[in-house]
């Protein structure tokens, strides 16, 4: 495993929780500090942590956001999705890494900080990885899989000798971590006005997280910037700034948006950041990696373990499945992006009317909702499954327990009908089942469904 992030800490966590045994390669030292960019955890993201276990622990410590607004006309509501978690978490990425390293090493996960990735070769057997350690010493690491979550300089994307196509799509954005004398009426909002968006979000303790752009001013990414430039910013967004004062954090970048063609090569893989990079608009890039490495995880578990009745079906699924999602946030994060960015009439109009649609059509919200948190995301079945397959499993109550606690022992999950009608019953087809199965029972009298939930939470067979 390349990449100490999120992704490639809970890829590495999945992986030592399942017995095997598993390295990650981290260029960075140990103490990375405690500033980063993501901020959200959404609802979906919530829901793959609360089957590893550390969910409730991260939901204490940040706040939590039942509702977002954008450009003024647009509600986004949380609070009605069919999930333990309806709200986003407004929390800092080094809480989410923080609880998934601990997870990772108490598992067994072998680290190895300042340490970079020097070349890699893959044969029929397995990759060999030439490492450079910390004081200049040089390694060698054979592994039957590599998996490179490296981030957007990834150096194993340039190894496979991957493009990854793409551009730049907006420049000098700044970003602080501020504290505000007046508490805005709605805690998370997009606005956008006279040239310029900023964008919003409590931590909880205080202090606020800010992103905005000014379209008449393009710094390079490494002039510094001045708290008076946010103000700005924000007051031309927003019409006030909210008396922001106190910034601990100050920063300008570019935002690119790129994904990589393909998500295997071989036996090398990618995730996260290192397959896919878009804007911060809707704060879906940290989730994304997340749900990329839950769903390759227990894909490469059943594989290693000789579970996986068609091996190499199996992992080439894991393209098949993520990359579309890739797409699909490169695609809804660009479009809140060029909303924001609007500067014509004829696009603040179309603003205008996305946004009233939004506002006043409850089924283009929830659409919007569900694509934005995760819990509408599904994956492709084939021609004559059910209509169930592919689908996100909500977390079921079950005879046996809540079916996300149940998904924290790493395997199927088989729920059948009370009684007699259990009985009566079919049972999954080899070809569904990767791995081992855990039975369980309906808490309810009368549900008449067989559901066969994999180890990442999605239905991978149903029977009515």
């Amino acid at each position: 495993m390349v990449g100490a992030g999120p992704t490639g800490l809970l890829l590495a966590g999945d992986l030592a929780a399942a017995g095997l045994r598993v390295t990650l390669v981290e260029r960075r030292p140990a103490d990375t500090g405690t500033l980063t960019r993501a901020f959200g955890v959404h609802a979906r993201t919530l829901e793959v942590l609360d089957a590893r276990g550390v969910a409730d622990e991260l939901a204490g410590t940040g706040s939590r956001l039942t509702r977002l607004r954008l450009f003024g006309r647009a509600r986004l509501d949380l609070a009605g999705l069919r999930s333990r978690f309806p709200y986003l978490l407004v929390t800092p990425q080094y809480e989410v890494e923080r609880v998934l390293r601990r997870r990772a090493e108490e598992a067994g996960a072998d680290f190895r900080y300042e340490t970079a990735l020097r070349s890699l070769r893959q044969d029929a057997e397995g990759v060999t990885a030439e490492l450079d350690g910390p004081g200049g010493g040089t390694s060698t690491l054979r592994v039957r899989y590599l998996v490179g979550a490296d981030g957007l300089r990834s150096t194993v994307r340039e190894l496979l000798g991957l493009p990854f196509p793409g551009a730049a799509v907006i420049r000098s954005m700044v970003l602080a971590d501020v504290r505000f004398t007046r508490e805005p009426d709605d805690p998370v909002a997009v606005e956008a006005a006279d040239g310029a968006f900023a964008f919003m979000a409590p931590f909880g303790d205080g202090w606020y997280r800010v992103m905005g752009w000014d379209r008449d001013r393009e710094a390079p990414d490494g002039e510094p910037v001045g708290l008076q430039e946010v103000r700005d910013i924000v007051h031309r967004a927003h019409g006030t700034d909210y008396g922001m004062h106190d910034p601990r954090w100050l920063s300008r970048f570019h935002s690119d948006e790129r994904q990589v063609p393909a998500y295997r090569t071989g036996r090398v893989f990618l995730a996260g950041d290192a397959a896919h990079v878009h804007s911060p608009a809707g704060g879906q890039g940290m989730n994304t990696g997340l749900q990329d490495a839950a769903n390759l995880s227990w894909k490469l578990t059943a594989v290693l373990r000789g579970r996986a009745p068609a091996p190499e079906a199996l992992l080439d699924s894991y393209h098949a499945e993520r990359h579309p999602v890739g797409r699909a946030v490169l695609r809804s994060s660009g479009g809140i992006l060029r909303l924001a960015m609007a500067d014509t009439p004829a696009r603040r109009a179309l603003r205008a009317a996305v946004t009233g649609l939004l506002g006043a059509a409850r089924p283009v919200s929830d659409r919007a909702v569900g694509q934005l948190t995760g819990v509408g995301i599904r994956y492709r079945a084939a021609r004559g499954a059910h209509p169930l397959t592919g689908r996100r499993a909500p977390d079921l109550a079950l005879e046996e327990g809540r079916l996300y606690e149940l998904l924290r022992k790493g395997m199927f999950v088989l729920v059948r009908p009370q009684g007699r009608a259990a009985a009566a019953t079919r049972a999954p087809p080899a070809s569904a089942v990767a791995g081992d199965v855990l039975h369980a029972t309906w808490a309810r009298p009368g549900r008449g469904t067989t559901l066969l939930v994999r180890p990442d939470g999605y239905i991978a067979w149903a029977a009515g």
